[in-house]
């Protein structure tokens, strides 16, 4: 894990889960970057000995939350739903005229389905101005958000572990 991501997330509240099972969707557009988000996210969720990992990918952004829903429903009643659904992307302004309209339906798909489903939805998708910023946010002066969205999922399911224990 990069050093800046150390001093702003570490481990704490993190629980033993190794049986957790975490689905990462990802986006085919900007794939050097999606790629470098999940083999981030990856490597933490390893590190945290976490092996029920599944990787779905899909042509862009403004798919994700459809495909998260649709995982989350496929897998219903099967007994191998998930314990947290990452999902990554990276939409960079260049030219792009629809800009801000994707990075806004792909926020508000995401914000809906973490408040309608029972696990977590993480939000990984970099909304960016140009690679140069992108290049920063996946091991350079920002810190690395493929790390940052794995530790979340893992604090995130630890916090239901522990409210159900409670309830």
């Amino acid at each position: 894990m990069s050093t800046n991501n150390q001093s702003l997330l570490d481990n704490a509240g993190i629980l033993n889960l190794e049986d957790a099972s975490i689905v990462m969707v990802s986006t085919e557009w900007n794939h050097a970057v999606t790629n470098e988000l999940v083999a981030g996210c990856e490597r933490t969720l390893k590190e945290n000995k976490v092996t029920k990992l599944c990787k779905v990918v899909v042509p862009g952004a403004f798919e994700l939350p459809f495909a998260v829903k649709q995982y989350w429903e496929s897998t219903k009643g099967t007994g191998k739903q998930p314990s947290a659904i990452i999902a990554f992307g990276c939409v960079i302004r260049g030219g792009t005229p629809h800009f801000e309209y994707v990075c806004q339906a792909v926020t508000e798909g995401i914000l809906q389905l973490n408040l309608q489903l029972p696990i977590p939805v993480i939000f990984g998708v970099l909304t960016v101005d140009n690679q140069e910023q992108a290049d920063e946010r996946i091991g350079g002066i920002h810190g690395h958000k493929g790390e940052e969205a794995a530790l979340t999922a893992l604090k995130m399911v630890s916090f239901l572990r522990n409210l159900s224990k409670k309830g």
